[in-house]
């Protein structure tokens, strides 16, 4: 829509289709210059359309710059009726300025982001570099003091520069100077050249090492795999001794809690064998207390029936009957100990 575009493209007036109804030359001369400074603001065409000569020198003019710089063909008869069709014409700079407006802003936002990207990645590898960095400001902090330390001792250097400059050049000396230099690195270069010999036989060794190596490793690698494929010989007695021992195991537990059992029963037999001969003891020893106390009311009794004979052969049926039924106890309680 040619109004849309217009307010897309930033102009200043609002525009609606109904300012074409009728001839509108004034519009379309505002629309036009308009649009012609849009697109290259240094272009310089008169603005002045009271007449009709300058009406047309400037549709002229427009016409023929949209045709050269934009190569756009417009139509000067509809452009001059100002009206729906000078809209059309209009329509085609309109239409070729909103699409480069477009365009232009794909293209920032894409600059943009390739430079945000870029950014990024500049500041990755700068994260990255970071320890270098500081690594190199140690060392110019170190350099700049040993500096500091030799520009102090300048005064005291620059006398004997001098003095060296001003020396004669000696010839001899300085060829001599030179051939110890020379012998000096010709040294050096005899060494790294011995060095470079050493390192190439120790590769040549290393490599006959390791192959050696890898030869024994594929003999041990064959021999396991025949090994874990072949069967012992003494597999199977093996299977059997250990059929065997479970079976002793076995029978070891059994006798093994048998014996645990019998041990257990054996001391209760103790416990109650030792519980019977506490109460034999403790029965004859009752036994014993009421003998002495029998006999001392015996010994009471006799001295009180003297007279009496008639009471002392009572009396002593009496204690031997007595006696007899002590002596049973005393027996029946040595038979108890004994057994």
């Amino acid at each position: 829509d040619f109004t849309e575009m217009m307010r897309a493209l930033g102009y200043p007036r609002l525009i609606s289709m109904e300012n074409f109804h009728t001839p509108n030359f004034k519009l379309v001369s505002e629309v036009l210059l308009w649009l012609v400074k849009r697109y290259e603001p240094q272009t310089d065409i008169p603005a002045d359309v009271e007449t009709e000569q300058d009406r047309v020198f400037f549709i002229k003019a427009v016409a023929q710059f949209m045709a050269t710089k934009a190569h756009i063909k417009l139509n000067t008869k509809k452009l001059y009726q100002a009206d729906g069709y000078a809209v059309k014409e209009l329509l085609k700079v309109t239409s070729m300025l909103y699409g480069a407006m477009n365009t232009k802003g794909v293209e920032c936002t894409d600059m943009s982001e390739e430079n945000s990207s870029k950014f990024k990645f500049d500041l990755s590898s700068e994260i990255a570099d970071l320890k270098a960095v500081r690594q190199l400001a140690s060392e110019i902090t170190s350099k700049g003091a040993s500096l500091y330390d030799l520009l102090g001792k300048e005064a005291e250097l620059r006398a004997a520069r001098t003095e060296s400059i001003a020396r004669p050049l000696d010839i001899n000396e300085a060829e001599k100077t030179m051939k110890i230099a020379i012998g000096c690195i010709l040294e050096q270069v005899q060494k790294t050249k011995d060095m470079l010999n050493n390192v190439a036989f120790d590769e040549a060794s290393l490599e006959a090492k390791i192959e050696k190596r890898k030869l024994e490793l594929e003999r041990s690698q064959k021999r396991l795999q025949t090994l874990q494929n072949v069967r012992p010989a003494f597999m199977d007695e093996y299977e059997k001794i250990e059929e065997q021992l479970q079976k002793q195991y076995s029978s070891y537990l059994e006798k093994f809690h048998n014996l645990a059992y019998m041990e257990q029963l054996l001391e209760d037999h103790r416990q109650a064998e030792q519980e019977m001969f506490e109460e034999a003891a403790n029965m004859l020893r009752l036994m014993q207390n009421k003998l002495k106390e029998e006999e001392q009311n015996l010994l009471k009794n006799g001295n009180n029936d003297d007279s009496d004979i008639e009471i002392q052969e009572d009396e002593e049926s009496d204690s031997e009957v007595e006696d007899k039924q002590i002596l049973k106890q005393r027996t029946a309680t040595e038979t108890l100990l004994q057994g």
